[in-house]
């Protein structure tokens, strides 16, 4: 219980920070709802178990021996990111059939796949936690690690799509859906851009 505690008081401001996939997630509720967007986080959170297994049992030294790899990553995800903005703000300047079309499993798949700092997440868990994990519950200290995280991620996604939903319940306002839409397409520049600064690909050209 005090490792899980310690866990927990370390990844949750991780996983609750508003990135990427959770500015998607606030938006997917706001447009769809929940029952509607549990695709899209079925295909976040897959990849999050699918990078904590590659992480966490020792292929993600891989990653680690060639960061260029992750750098690449990083730029294509910010593009993509600005590609979801566009789709957006788009959605929010039409009223045809196009614009109640909602994100699914695919584009969670996506999202998460080129979320480079998702994979930053996962390394600093396991690079924290991973000895007293072994120590606690021995040559399963790994599997419990991955099941915490995939609980907490998928329990925290869930309320960011709520989040979306009781926004978008304050007003049916047209004006006002489309100032969200504007204000997650926003965000989503923002974290963008952060990205594409960020990267060190992009700090050798400067």
């Amino acid at each position: 219980m005090s490792l899980f505690i310690i866990w927990l008081s370390a990844m949750f401001p991780l996983v609750f920070s508003p990135g990427p996939a959770n500015i998607v997630f606030a938006a997917s509720g706001a447009r769809v709802g929940v029952k509607r967007s549990i695709p899209l986080i079925m295909g976040v959170d897959t990849v999050f178990i699918i990078k904590s297994i590659i992480v966490g049992y020792g292929l993600g030294e891989v990653v680690q021996a060639y960061p260029n790899i992750m750098n690449v990553v990083q730029i294509v995800g910010a593009l993509y990111l600005t590609f979801l903005a566009y789709k957006f703000v788009r959605s929010s300047a039409t009223k045809s059939q196009n614009s109640t079309q909602h994100l699914g499993f695919i584009d969670g798949l996506l999202i998460q796949v080129l979320n480079s700092k998702g994979w930053l997440m996962v390394f600093l868990m396991f690079t924290l936690f991973t000895e007293q994990a072994q120590l606690t519950f021995g040559e399963h200290g790994i599997l419990v690690l991955v099941i915490w995280l995939a609980m907490l991620n998928i329990s925290i996604h869930f309320v960011w799509v709520k989040l979306g939903v009781l926004l978008a319940n304050i007003s049916s306002n047209k004006t006002y859906e489309q100032a969200l839409n504007i204000f997650y397409a926003s965000c989503l520049l923002v974290v963008s851009g952060w990205l594409i600064i960020d990267n060190q690909i992009w700090s050798q050209l400067i």
